[in-house]
This record gives C-alpha cells, structure tokens and sequence, in this order.
C-alpha cells in the first residue's frame, strides 16, 4: 500500500468504528483514530461514555460496565474483522481491547497474518526503547514473571505498541482453565496499569508525554499487548487518521 492507500483505509476503519460503536451502543466516541503500520492496526476511541454507562460509574459499578462491554464486543469484533479483511485482502490473527473508563477512552489493536505496509515504515529502534522494555520487563516481573519475549515499536510518533509472550504463571493457568479468565484479566488489568501510572521513568525515557496506556491479553496465545498514546515534541505528518463523529 502506498501512503494515500494507508491514509485511506485509515479514514475508512475510523468511519467504519464509530458508525459501529454508534449503533450498537446508542453512542458512539467523539472521535477515532487509526494508525496502520506493518501488521498492526491501532484504533483509539475518545470521549467514549454512554449515558447509563456514565451513571454506573459513578455508582462505582465499573465490574457491571466492563461486563456489558465485553457482551458487546464480541458481536463487534468479527464484524470488524470481516470489515478490514474485505478492505485489505489480509487476515486478522488477533484483536485486543481495553477501557480507560474515567478517561472515557478506548483501544483496539489488530494484528494480521500479512503486512499492510513494509516493515520499515516501524521505528523499532526508536529514543528509549532499551530502557522502556527493560522498565516493562520489571513491571511485569512485579506483577506476574518476566516474559519470554518482548517487543516493542513505534508505529507512528503518536502510537507506541509492546508485544509480551509467555508471561502467565502456573496459577493464572489454571485460573483460566476453571473458567475465571475474565476476572483474572480486570485484576491484571488494574494491577498493570497501576504499575505503568506510577513510572515515573518512562515519560522521562521516551521525551514525550504519555497521553493513555491500554493493556490486554490473549490468554490462549499466552501474549499481551500494550499500547501508550504519546504526546509527539514534533508531530510529523501523515501520522494518523482522525474522524470526529456526528
């Protein structure tokens, strides 16, 4: 894909998202952005809060709205799926989702089977990364045990994503083998991003502000995907893909 195709399905996936998202949630995000790079597809919702949602909230019933979003994305996520493999003629693998409810914010990240785009449209050695997946190396060892594999890239100077496999230990396996997968993902959820807010270092590694952080599993894949929005010092162009919604 040359850069005015990718600018394009970029355009199209936000359209596609927040029409989606409208429709089966009554509301849909302000405004989406997509970054395509490689075999990633990054899509980060903003101002994403349904009216009951925002009363349950501030109930406290943040379980009850994790519970209803999850129902509902597993109708939306083949239909995303199917949407993006008709428009690029490439299988998507994997999908990953997280909430920043009081932030009001969301991502999802798709991984396909085929590139998008060349590999070299990625900054894989880009400012900090030793020391940032050294930082993620130790979060989780604090919080499960140190990954097998680690890698780390920036898709666009706004899209910063972390791949980890082989981090679950015997007893979160046999958690998710009696069933209780989805409790165990809140409770690293939180755990995880408890860690990452508290990093001082990491903004200071990367030179840039850390905007959101997302982090999710694919617990038969035994892998995670984390992903940091970023404030860029020089945005660049052709970045990413912005749709505000109606």
């Amino acid at each position: 894909m040359d850069d005015n195709a990718i600018l394009s399905l970029q355009k199209d996936i936000s359209g596609y998202v927040g029409k989606m998202f409208r429709e089966s949630f009554g509301k849909g995000p302000q405004s989406v952005y997509t970054s395509v790079g490689y075999t990633f597809i990054t899509i980060y919702l903003r101002n994403f809060l349904t009216p009951s949602e925002r009363v349950l909230l501030e109930q406290d019933q943040i379980m009850t709205i994790m519970q209803m979003r999850d129902k509902l994305m597993d109708t939306l996520i083949p239909e995303l799926r199917a949407f993006i493999e008709i428009s690029t003629s490439k299988k998507i693998q994997e999908v990953y989702y997280d909430w920043n409810l009081h932030n009001k914010s969301g991502m999802v990240t798709c991984i396909s089977s085929e590139p998008f785009t060349p590999k070299e449209v990625l900054v894989e050695e880009y400012i900090g990364k030793e020391k940032v997946d050294n930082e993620v190396i130790q979060i989780s060892k604090q919080a499960q045990k140190i990954p097998e594999e680690i890698y780390s890239c920036e898709i666009n100077e706004r899209t910063l994503v972390i791949i980890r496999n082989g981090i679950l230990v015997r007893i979160e396996k046999e958690l998710i083998r009696l069933g209780h997968g989805d409790l165990l993902k809140r409770v690293k959820q939180n755990l995880e991003k408890g860690y990452l807010h508290n990093n001082s270092q990491l903004e200071a590694t990367l030179n840039k502000q850390i905007i959101e952080m997302f982090v999710d599993w694919d617990f038969d894949l035994d892998k995670s995907v984390i992903l940091f929005m970023l404030n860029p010092t020089e945005p660049k162009k052709h970045s990413y893909r912005q749709v505000d919604i109606e």
